[in-house]
Parts: C-alpha cells; sequence; structure tokens
C-alpha cells in the first residue's frame, strides 16, 4: 500500500502535517509527501462554483469545517502566505522523520484551475519554480511530484523527464460507481505522446479518497465517518495487488485523521506493507509495464475531469 499525501495548503502544512508524522511513526508506516511549496490562494477556488458537482462534493465534505474560513479567504481577502517560505522548517522536519518528501506544485489552485488549458511553457515555468524552491528548501533536486488535482497537460508530463523524476502520480485509475476497479490489470505505466514513449513510471492512485465517497450512496448504504474506512477496507481484502491511496493532509491530517488510524491498522491487518512512493519505484522500476496514451475522463464522487489511465497501447 504506497500513501500519497497531497498537502494543498499553508494549514495543512501547518497542522495536518505534523499530525499525521506522528501517526505514521506511531505505526512504523512509511509514505510520500508532496507540497504545494508557493503561494497558498486557496480561496480562488470559490470560483469553480459553477461546475457541475462542486456544491454536492461541498455539502458531502463541509470544506468549511475541513479548511477553515481563513484558509478560504487566502487569495480573496486575506493575502496567500508562501508555504514554501513561510513553513520550510515544517517541510524539512519531515524529512527529517525519515519521510520521502516531494512536489505537489507551486500554486495548488492556480495549477488546478488553469493548466488543462494551457500551453508547455506555462505548465513548464510553473513546475520549474516549485523545482528550484524544493532545492532552495530541502538542498537536493526532487526526485518525484503528483499533480495537483490530477490536472495536467501535455507539456507537463514532457517535464517530468526534462526535470529527471523517475516516477511521479498525477492520474487516477478508472473506478466503477462502487469503488472498485473497472480495469483490475491498471496500475503502474508509462505514458505515450502520440509515438513518444515517455521514461517517468506513472503510479496512478487506486482507490477513492475520502472526499469522493463520504456522504455519497453507494448499492443502498449512505457512507459516513462511521463505516467509511470498512467501506474502503473492503475494496482491499485479499491484499491481492498494490494499490496506492491519496489522502490529504487537510482531512486525514486533521478532522478525519481516526479514519486514517482505522486505515493503516486495517491495511496491516491485511497484510499491506504501508510504503512510499520511492519504495514501490524499487519493486517496479525495472518490470515490463504497459504504455498508455495520455487519457481524460470522470470519476465517480469528483467534478470535472482530471488524468486517468487510459487502455495500454501496442508496443
Amino acid at each position: 500500500m504506497v500513501l500519497k499525501i497531497d498537502v494543498d495548503t499553508y494549514r495543512g502544512t501547518r497542522e495536518g502535517v505534523p499530525n499525521l508524522v506522528r501517526t505514521l511513526k506511531a505505526y512504523h508506516a512509511g509514505a510520500t509527501f508532496l507540497f504545494a511549496l508557493g503561494p497558498d490562494h486557496t480561496g480562488w477556488a470559490l470560483r469553480r462554483a459553477l461546475r457541475p458537482g462542486f456544491f454536492s462534493k461541498v455539502s458531502r465534505t463541509s470544506v468549511v469545517e475541513h479548511y477553515g474560513i481563513k484558509t478560504l479567504m487566502y487569495g480573496v481577502l486575506l493575502p496567500g502566505p508562501d508555504i514554501g517560505k513561510d513553513c520550510a522548517a515544517e517541510l524539512r522536519a519531515v524529512r527529517d522523520a525519515g519521510f520521502e518528501c516531494g512536489i505537489h506544485t507551486w500554486d495548488h489552485t492556480r495549477w488546478q484551475d488553469n493548466v488543462a488549458k494551457r500551453d508547455a511553457a506555462w505548465a513548464s515555468a510553473m513546475m520549474r519554480k516549485a523545482f528550484a524552491r524544493f532545492s532552495q528548501v530541502f538542498g537536493v533536486a526532487p526526485r518525484t511530484i503528483g499533480a495537483a488535482g490530477w490536472q495536467m497537460n501535455n507539456g507537463a508530463f514532457h517535464e517530468h523527464d526534462h526535470a529527471g523524476y523517475g516516477y511521479a502520480s498525477d492520474g487516477r485509475c478508472v473506478l466503477n460507481p462502487d469503488g472498485t476497479l473497472a480495469n483490475p490489470a491498471d496500475g503502474p505505466h508509462r505514458l505515450a505522446d502520440g509515438q513518444q514513449v515517455l521514461q517517468h513510471i506513472q503510479m496512478p492512485t487506486t482507490l477513492p479518497t475520502l472526499d469522493e465517497i463520504l456522504g455519497c450512496e453507494i448499492d443502498g448504504v449512505t457512507i459516513t465517518t462511521a463505516n467509511i474506512a470498512d467501506f474502503l477496507l473492503k475494496l482491499t481484502a485479499g491484499a491481492t495487488r498494490d494499490h496506492v491511496y491519496t489522502l490529504h493532509a487537510e482531512l486525514e491530517g486533521q478532522k478525519l485523521a481516526p479514519i486514517f488510524e482505522q486505515l493503516l491498522a486495517g491495511w496491516q491487518a491485511q497484510g499491506y506493507q504501508l510504503a512510499s512512493m520511492a519504495d514501490y519505484y524499487q519493486k517496479i522500476r525495472d518490470l515490463p509495464l504497459p504504455v498508455c496514451p495520455i487519457t481524460w475522463g470522470e470519476l465517480p464522487g469528483r467534478s470535472g475531469t482530471l488524468i486517468i489511465q487510459g487502455p495500454a497501447v501496442a508496443q
């Protein structure tokens, strides 16, 4: 079980991340923390209110409760704090605690809302800002990255190879409405942009996230904080394949921390090793992996389109 932790906000970095470090250490679990390293402009996300499905997600997951009023004002009524600058000590503390650290984005909201319609130059410029800030904070170049909101463009994938990332987690596996994998063979792969096969390995998220299923009715059962851990553990029962689970410092690191502890204990009981992306890369780096085209699609419980794993192409 690969644990990929997206850290989207200033508050998540300051409060959620230390909580997660303590919890993971208690369970002797590995994980990869992916950080937003520039300004927190979470308030700009209010522009998504016109998107189909946005209000239903807000009502199900209580965005105000999990993110806080102050965070939702960053970039609107309050200046957005510079996460990488103001939280450098907190970021290094994660590394010093023994966890892999990588890049999530420079400006989370700006990336998520714009990258799909912008060109390669725009994406590369923002990615290189994050690369430079990471190198400044940690004193070494980053080894991995995972896109904010699973939003990318073709040029951004090419930038991964330019930057020298061996592995990334930018997309999702397609899921059925009940949370199961639509194609059980989905998993690690390389990407093809036309005839060109990119070098880095993609590790797509294989499980639904808490905010996608909390409050939903699935197979006649409403998913609540009381049964959501059991629901996810049923999806992973048997330990017959590797999974990548994406969690958020703003959710599992704060109000939903008890649910995350249930998941950690349950996955260990199921026989999973709780690992980082780097650990997984060592396992799969020399395997013959499928090549899949860059593909967009929709997922249950999430508004809009995002990067999904497409069907493998013949080599």
